[in-house]
């Protein structure tokens, strides 16, 4: 048999369990270092017993609903490579436009930034990687979210404070840059979650009660004791959202701007505080 008939066989399988078939290919060459060029070679070839092997090793994690990023434990996110296991969320594609805003709109150099909810630090490093003069500080609830966020900061040269906290119980100090992709999504609004999101990342990452408001109404309160007096709120949010958010700065902020802006598919994904 072929690499490209046992691809397709496989790739079939997958679509008929509900799995995306591009999964398949994309962990064999990250597990195996191989290029697009390198596949391309083989295609023709006989497929050996050991990536006969690999290959069905692969498809049987991923029917099993474990993602792509969690077989080669590892993810791209903007200029980064990041390490994530069932410790962390993998990073999203739409948090890489929360970045892009984030920098677009600030370039001071003297900028104290605090991440809350770091999960693999994707937010924080990619912050200090961008303005290596921030002073950018990352917390999490979770210490296991953490020692793999400091991992990540080794691994990518970054120096980064990490401080393990649930919103700001131990946080000091003040800052000009409060951002969060916190937990956000109802229990009530499980159904649409994907099906290997549900079955390997961590839940204390995913939902949050209050219909998804809980940890976004902590951090709103509680801000208020630690932004400067022109200090910034950016938060990633659910897409049904930023109307309820909105509601929630006006109570707080009643004399500051609220923005909702909208990701690359046009859904409603971030929301900003513009400073006080």
């Amino acid at each position: 048999m072929t690499y490209a008939n046992l691809i397709a066989q496989l790739e079939e399988r997958l679509e008929l369990l509900g799995e995306e078939r591009e999964g398949l290919v994309y962990v064999f060459q990250a597990l195996k270092g191989w290029t697009k060029t390198d596949l391309v070679l083989h295609l023709r070839q006989a497929v050996t017993d050991a990536d006969e092997a690999l290959f069905h090793r692969i498809f049987e994690q991923l029917s099993q609903q474990i993602p792509p990023q969690y077989i080669t434990g590892k993810a791209y996110f903007g200029e980064l490579e990041l390490a994530v296991d069932d410790r962390v969320l993998i990073p999203r594609p739409e948090t890489e436009e929360l970045i892009e805003l984030i920098l677009r709109e600030n370039s001071g150099a003297d900028c104290h930034v605090l991440d809350i909810g770091t999960g693999s630090g994707a937010i924080a490093l990619s912050l200090k990687k961008a303005r290596p003069e921030w002073q950018v500080t990352a917390s999490d609830v979770s210490p296991e979210a953490l020692s793999l966020a400091r991992e990540n900061a080794q691994a990518n040269q970054l120096e980064v404070t990490f401080i393990q906290s649930d919103v700001f119980s131990a946080i000091e100090g003040s800052f000009d840059i409060i951002v969060s992709n916190p937990p956000y999504i109802s229990y009530d609004d499980k159904d649409e979650v994907g099906g290997n999101v549900l079955a390997s990342e961590p839940h204390l990452a995913l939902f949050a009660d209050e219909d998804g408001y809980a940890i976004y109404r902590q951090i709103i309160e509680q801000s208020v004791a630690y932004l400067t007096p022109k200090g910034k709120l950016y938060f990633e949010i659910g897409y049904k959202q930023g109307a309820g958010l909105t509601t929630l700065l006006n109570k707080v902020f009643p004399e500051t701007r609220v923005r909702v802006l909208k990701d690359m598919f046009g859904k409603d994904r971030m929301v900003v505080l513009d400073g006080r």
